[in-house]
């Protein structure tokens, strides 16, 4: 598969607004927190570099591979503590958004945790890479060959 356009060339004070998103986010969420996030996300959604990128980030910043593995499946793994569970259901809900909406015991368990400037923190890392997954996805984004690049990124 060929990526279908470079969005950097393309549309760069777009990209530009969305990566003034993406430095909030990663200045007010907790960045192990944020790792599964986003990994989640770009499972549900299918978005191979995404998916690549944020679990190649979250094991240079000392995430263990068994649990990012488990992600996947994290609603039945051991490996993650109530306030992970919390954000990863957020983010599904978030993520697999229907005409319901976010449903009342996912919010409010959120809501039992964080500070309401905490949620919303946690509601606008989940667009986020929501938007992110959207994009790649559409102009087939290509994972690099060397992923130091993410390095350079992160």
């Amino acid at each position: 598969m060929n990526q279908r356009m470079d969005l950097q060339s393309t549309a760069p004070d777009a990209l530009k607004a969305a990566l003034t998103l993406e430095k909030y986010v990663r200045s007010s969420v907790d960045h192990k927190l944020l790792h599964l996030i986003k990994l989640r996300a770009s499972v549900l959604n299918g978005c191979a570099f995404c998916v690549d990128m944020h679990s190649t980030e979250a094991v240079l910043a000392g995430e263990s591979s068994r649990r990012l593995f488990a992600v996947a499946a994290w609603r039945e793994s051991p490996f993650f503590t109530d306030v992970e569970r919390a954000a990863l259901a957020l983010t599904d809900a978030v993520t697999q958004i229907d005409k319901q909406g976010v449903p009342d015991e996912i919010w409010e368990s959120a809501r039992a945790i964080w500070s309401e400037k905490e949620l919303a923190d946690l509601l606008l890392a989940i667009a986020t890479i929501n938007v992110w997954n959207r994009l790649s996805i559409s102009v087939h984004a290509q994972p690099p060959a060397d992923t130091a690049a993410y390095a350079r990124t992160g």
